[in-house]
């Protein structure tokens, strides 16, 4: 068996006689853990070996909540930051508190506690919130429909994403989008006329 087998085989068993030889760093979430973590097992080719915690994070990977490899925590300010660059970059899929904490390494409860926290928000309130401003930049640039626009931002009940919008826009997407288009209208015209 060749040594990056032996690697694989230890991260997927969550063998921990391994924790003292590698970390195991995931390029797609840029987080690095023991060998013996009990996060989702990531894809193989999404996997980078280093010797010790200073490697992976000298190449940028930030340790684990769940695992702590090598004694290190993140501060939560941080790990706060890449939840929500995550949801960020995934607001557009269905996203729930046992997905984030499964992305990002923590357990559920505590990543409600600390993005809470934190953030002054929960991570519910933060992806609704990124959804709908999303949203608006779909009204304000582009002629998709109200049902569209609700699927591309990961709400494709169309009612739901039009009560939701309503409710923190204060009016309904097609009022907004008429809004929004009136005012650029107006601002064209007044840079004509100058």
């Amino acid at each position: 068996m060749r040594l990056a087998d032996k690697y694989w085989t230890a991260i997927v068993d969550n063998d921990a006689t391994y924790d003292d030889l590698f970390f195991y760093g995931v390029k797609t979430t840029g987080i690095f853990c023991k060998p013996s973590c009990k996060s989702k097992v990531p894809n193989k080719e999404n996997i980078h070996i280093f010797k010790n915690a200073y490697q992976a994070q000298t190449a940028n990977f930030r340790p684990c909540k769940r695992c702590k490899p090598d004694g290190l925590r993140l501060p939560d300010e941080e790990w706060v930051t890449q939840i929500m660059e995550w949801i960020d970059a995934h607001y557009q899929e269905p996203l729930s508190l046992a997905i984030l904490a499964k992305a990002t390494h923590g357990s559920p409860y505590h990543l409600q506690r600390t993005f809470k926290r934190v953030a002054g928000i929960t991570p519910n309130e933060y992806i609704q919130r990124t959804r709908l401003e999303r949203a608006g930049d779909y009204l304000r640039h582009t002629d998709m429909s109200i049902r569209d626009i609700g699927s591309a931002v990961g709400l494709p009940n169309s009612s739901y994403f039009i009560t939701m919008f309503k409710a923190r826009m204060k009016q309904t997407p097609e009022n907004f989008r008429e809004e929004k288009r009136g005012e650029a209208h107006e601002a064209s015209h007044l840079l004509d006329d100058r």
